[in-house]
């Protein structure tokens, strides 16, 4: 008997309209009078662009945050970080625990697939993790930075400041309230904000499975080999970015050249972090070298790690494909990490997810460089840095034209739900081949 509608809900296309839906209504609410300063609310498509980029937790934004809403409209906007940050099915369980509904077969799958986890066990218990990490994380972080800006700001505003940039930094958003598309730039110098903003960031990037992995064993040894690859790439790429844009940018007047060299080594090591998917930024974007900035691009595309609140391709996809390359060159029959053998599905899927996540770039830059009147380094780092739901920009995003929006619009909606889920989303089905074509050969490199 033929299918009378053809598209089943699979976990992935419920993850999509779900995330989808929070974005309309997120979108609706920011029209709304109430929640911009001049009493008009915004007009549609910059609501649409604002509430992708929140839930998204992207961070770019085509009108400033700080002046621009009421505190109602930048409660909206905290409240759709929280939940895009987390995922709307984490957040639905945590009504189900409220409520005391059971969470039954379906919604564990949908859970699965949200944290992208590799089997359902555990995972409620791991959703509870979740949601209780985020409480005391976000919390110690509110805490510090209110303490931090209490005399500046006086009790009240240093406690919505302190917990607002603590969400926004946990949940790799990048939105912040200084207003004037400032950033974190008035910190450059700061440790404490700069220590614990960066902190916030790479706890929130490195996923959660890794944090609770960390927590139960507390040895490199012990931990999974999940963890050990999210831990060593996270690490490396950290170390790598704050060398490299140290030695590059250390006498550019515009950026590193004014500052001490504690003030140098601190400014690097926060603009190495933020490319990880935050979006906050201490020094002037515009006011890099071509080749930070090309590092940068290589930063944001890598991303956070899977299970995270980041985006990009992710650390272990680029770690499986480091691993694979390695194997190919010293002639070995199997990929090897951390003397264990990485499946060939795995392989597989890194490759899928990086050569979609290119092609989606490639596309859109081209596009982008049809509609707007930017030069081509400018184009490139903006969709990348939507791709990778990171936030930094040199100065795009406020000037993007209609269509413009649209297409970034759609760039950070497949860079928060990933380019292979948003591709099995798409497909009409999927099936295991019954039969096996002839095996040849062709010619490659």
């Amino acid at each position: 008997m033929p299918e009378i509608w053809p598209f089943k809900l699979t976990p992935a296309r419920i993850l999509v309209m779900g995330f989808a839906g929070v974005i309309l209504l997120g979108a609706l609410l920011l029209t709304l009078p109430v929640t911009t300063v001049d009493g008009e609310g915004l007009k549609f498509l910059d609501a649409l662009f604002t509430a992708t980029s929140a839930v998204c937790v992207t961070g770019l934004v085509v009108v400033d945050t700080g002046t621009t809403f009421t505190v109602f409209g930048k409660v909206v906007i905290i409240s759709l970080i929280q939940i895009g940050g987390l995922g709307f099915m984490t957040m639905a369980t945590l009504f189900f625990i409220l409520i005391g509904k059971r969470i039954g077969l379906k919604e564990r799958m949908l859970m699965q697939e949200a944290l992208n986890q590799v089997s359902m066990e555990g995972i409620v218990r791991l959703t509870k993790y979740v949601l209780l990490a985020t409480l005391i994380i976000e919390g110690i972080g509110a805490l510090i930075l209110t303490l931090t800006w209490l005399d500046d700001l006086g009790m009240p505003k240093a406690l919505w400041y302190g917990l607002f940039h603590s969400i926004s930094s946990f949940n790799n958003a990048g939105f912040d309230l200084f207003g004037e598309f400032r950033s974190l730039t008035g910190f450059v110098n700061d440790p404490v904000v700069n220590l614990t903003v960066s902190s916030l960031i790479i706890l929130g990037g490195i996923g959660f499975t890794v944090m609770a992995d960390v927590y139960r064993k507390r040895s490199f040894r012990k931990f999974s080999l999940h963890t050990k690859v999210v831990l060593s790439i996270t690490g490396l790429l950290l170390v790598f970015g704050t060398v490299m844009i140290f030695l590059l940018e250390q006498n550019n007047p515009k950026t590193l050249g004014p500052l001490g060299l504690g003030g140098k080594i601190l400014a690097s090591y926060f603009q190495a972090v933020t490319p990880r998917t935050a979006g906050y930024n201490t020094l002037d974007m515009a006011g890099l070298t071509s080749a930070t900035l090309f590092l940068i691009v290589i930063l944001m595309f890598i991303g956070a790690s899977p299970g995270s609140t980041g985006g990009g391709i992710k650390t272990t996809t680029f770690g499986s494909l480091v691993a694979a390359v390695w194997a190919m060159i010293t002639g070995k029959p199997d990929v090897e990490i951390f003397q264990r053998r990485l499946h060939q599905d795995m392989i597989y899927k890194s490759l899928s997810i990086t050569t979609i996540a290119g092609l989606l770039v490639i596309v859109v830059t081209m596009l982008l460089s049809i509609t707007e009147k930017a030069d081509f380094l400018m184009v490139l780092f903006e969709t990348v840095s939507a791709f990778g739901t990171v936030g930094l920009t040199m100065g795009l995003t406020p000037q993007l034209s209609a269509l413009g929006k649209l297409l970034i619009i759609l760039t950070m909606f497949a860079g928060r739900l990933g380019p292979l889920t948003l591709a099995f989303s798409l497909a009409y089905k999927q099936q295991k081949a019954v039969i096996k074509q002839p095996e040849e050969k062709i010619i490659v490199g």
